[in-house]
């Protein structure tokens, strides 16, 4: 079992920046392809961006440019860099941990908030 545990959401003004954290229990965490994703409020969670083992990332389109992910295998962390910030990223976002064999592990989530 791993333990996913996010942090550093909150409320944001228009353009600005959030560096989200996701701490991770997992001994073996280089094996893990790492993701973050988000679910606003009336919509379908989607994937906002993932990062494998070796650092091989991808984005949705609609944060390409402003966001990036990055981990550090050592520390068991993976964090989210978040630019420019559009009242349209207010939404949960969650962190997510996945392997082979169904291994598929969630964090509880943490909430950005986008607004003047």
């Amino acid at each position: 079992q791993v333990q996913l545990v996010e942090s550093g959401g909150g409320l944001v003004q228009p353009g600005g920046s959030l560096r989200l954290s996701c701490a991770a229990s997992e001994i073996t965490f280089s094996i893990y392809t790492m993701a973050w994703y988000r679910q606003a409020p009336g919509k379908q969670r989607e994937l906002v961006a993932s990062i494998t083992g070796e650092g091989t990332t991808n984005y949705a389109d609609s944060v390409k440019g402003r966001f990036t992910i990055s981990r550090d295998n050592a520390k068991k962390m993976v964090y989210l860099q978040i630019n420019s910030l559009k009242s349209e990223d207010t939404a949960v976002y969650s962190c997510n941990a996945r392997a082979s064999l169904g291994r598929n592990f969630w964090g509880q989530g943490t909430q950005v908030t986008v607004s003047s």
